[in-house]
């Protein structure tokens, strides 16, 4: 549908996320939300009362209505989710969430609210009856990598129903390194070169790729320390790798960290092991940093990253071929300032500000009307 003709309008966008925890997906929709208040459209936040994504939201004073679905076709939180959409005029409901997708799909029933989901994995939905209704309920999807996309068409869905929108980081105020004395209580000895990863600590993530890659690269550079961000399932595994190699002097598991972005600003090189991987946020906080960014090719990595220019890419699950790339940046300060410089290049491509603009877009062939803030491009 092509936007009518008129002024552009402004929308009152309701922005939904089901999950707990706080991950790169929750960071994503809070700063949606800010960008599509200061462009003057009305964001609100529909999320499980006590999380972080409610907390932060209503700290910054986004209006946070609670959803809590206890299970994907919860008709009371859909009807809780109807009432909403109802009473605050609701234009777009924005579901973040596979879940969301289902109550949504749900509380959009005999409203005027338009439905638009994004997909933030690139794990294909499963196909079942429920999969097939919701997603033809959906007036909009948006995948935020190739990766994606490839996986919604996989599970069936057409390619032309489906637009690319990456992520992008909020690049408005510098990000300050963390403190030595923090580095230090984190094993980052003064002197020492420092490779922080920030990632949960999940099988897609591959967190004990990460450990046999600081095992590889400290063969070679014996002053080497790391730090694993992140917490999750596979911690109890992460920590016995490191203990067994002997190298719990040199990489600390440091759980979940509310400085996180400062870890990783004040690193000399940034990585991310991950096995399978849409599009991860973290990567667009390294190239804001201009950090050499050490990663593997999973998913939508490769979309963000550009070999040899502003990364090193490494097959998937090889902890030594990424060693090895760590190794080449800590020992060659040429090359690491090079990367360095490809990534403050390459990190214009992934502001928040471009991404919201780009979903405008989105919404206003959904409203079939003219809106502020789009941009038109590929």
């Amino acid at each position: 549908m092509t936007a009518a003709s008129g002024a552009p309008r402004r929308l009152t966008v309701l922005e939904l996320d089901t999950e707990r925890g706080w991950r790169g997906g929750e960071r994503q929709l809070l700063w949606h939300a800010q960008v599509l208040t200061r462009l003057g459209h009305r964001a609100l936040i529909a999320a499980r009362p006590n999380e972080p994504l409610a907390q932060r939201a209503t700290a910054l004073g986004i209006p946070v209505f609670h959803v809590s679905p206890a299970m994907e076709l919860d008709p009371r939180a859909a009807w809780a989710l109807r009432r909403v959409i109802r009473r605050e005029r609701v234009d777009i409901v924005h579901s973040h969430t596979a879940h969301g997708v289902a109550l949504g799909a749900m509380g959009c029933l005999g409203t005027q609210a338009k439905l638009v989901i994004t997909r933030h994995s690139d794990f294909r939905p499963r196909a079942n009856v429920v999969t097939r209704w919701k997603y033809s309920r959906v007036d909009a999807l948006i995948a935020i990598s190739s990766a994606s996309k490839n996986a919604m068409i996989a599970s069936g869905m057409s390619p032309n129903s489906i637009t690319i929108v990456r992520g992008g980081s909020d690049q408005s105020q510098p990000i300050m390194p963390a403190s030595a004395s923090t580095l230090a209580s984190l094993g980052a000895v003064h002197g020492s070169l420092v490779v922080v990863q920030v990632s949960q600590l999940v099988q897609h993530k591959d967190p004990l790729t990460f450990v046999a890659a600081i095992d590889a690269a400290r063969a070679r550079t014996p002053s080497l320390r790391a730090i694993l961000v992140g917490d999750g399932p596979l911690r109890p595994s992460v920590e016995r790798a490191v203990a067994e190699k002997g190298l719990a002097e040199y990489l600390r598991v440091a759980g979940y960290r509310t400085d996180a972005d400062a870890l990783l600003a004040a690193a000399d090189v940034v990585t991310l092991s991950s096995e399978e991987d849409a599009l991860p946020s973290v990567l667009f906080d390294a190239l804001f940093c201009g950090k050499p960014i050490c990663a593997t090719s999973a998913g939508g990595v490769p979309e963000i990253i550009e070999d040899k220019v502003s990364g090193l890419l490494s097959p998937v699950g090889n902890g030594a071929a990424l060693g090895e790339s760590i190794a080449r940046v800590v020992n060659n300060p040429a090359l690491a300032r090079a990367l360095s410089v490809g990534a403050r290049a390459r990190a214009n491509e992934f502001s928040i500000e471009r991404s919201v603009a780009r979903t405008i877009a989105v919404y206003e062939r959904v409203i079939g009307a003219p809106l502020v803030g789009a941009v038109h491009d590929n």
